[in-house]
């Protein structure tokens, strides 16, 4: 039996659960896959579908990917073999370096129609099973099609700073008009 000094507690407790299912993001369709052939190999999705897809996410996959001062600095993030040379230089000529592209995350093709563009997603050293985007917002693990928090699927931004320690996310600093 349950005594009335404990009916707070179990009160309180309830509308903590509550309160934190309705403040839940709201999901969409998306797919995401770790590379060309992995979405060709999906019914749903046309080859066509896969390859322009790609195509996109690949297009942005230079202006929007985090962008390090360092290879160092990149790796303290990214992983050891998982950073490459951007076609950007420092406003001094030196090298920008980013992350390798891990996959890409595209609309909803659920009734023929593609909800959000498509964008290229990276894999942190500190979670290497889980898929973020360029804005570092978890989409989770699985591949294929899936559900994503709705923010997840905004247009990235273009990256003009670099980062100057670990930490995907951390502040950057910036290296000017010199990179194009």
């Amino acid at each position: 039996m349950m005594s009335w000094k404990s009916v707070p507690v179990v009160l309180t407790m309830s509308v903590s659960l509550i309160a934190l299912t309705a403040c839940e993001e709201p999901k969409v369709d998306a797919s995401i896959y770790e590379s060309i052939e992995h979405c060709k190999r999906d019914p749903i999705v046309s080859d066509d579908q896969c390859e322009s897809s790609f195509k996109e996410a690949r297009s942005q996959h230079a202006a929007v990917a985090p962008k390090y001062s360092t290879a160092e600095d990149c790796q303290a993030d990214f992983g050891a073999g998982k950073c490459e040379v951007a076609p950007y230089k420092s406003s001094s000529g030196g090298s920008i370096f980013m992350p390798l592209m891990a996959g890409y995350m595209m609309g909803s093709l659920l009734g023929g129609r593609r909800s959000m563009m498509s964008q290229p997603l990276y894999r942190s050293a500190q979670s290497p099973n889980s898929f973020r985007t360029a804005e570092n917002r978890n989409v989770g693990s699985k591949t294929g099609r899936t559900t994503v928090a709705k923010s997840a699927t905004s247009r990235p931004t273009f990256k003009s700073s670099t980062r100057s320690r670990g930490g995907f996310g951390s502040s950057g600093r910036r290296f000017g008009s010199g990179a194009t």
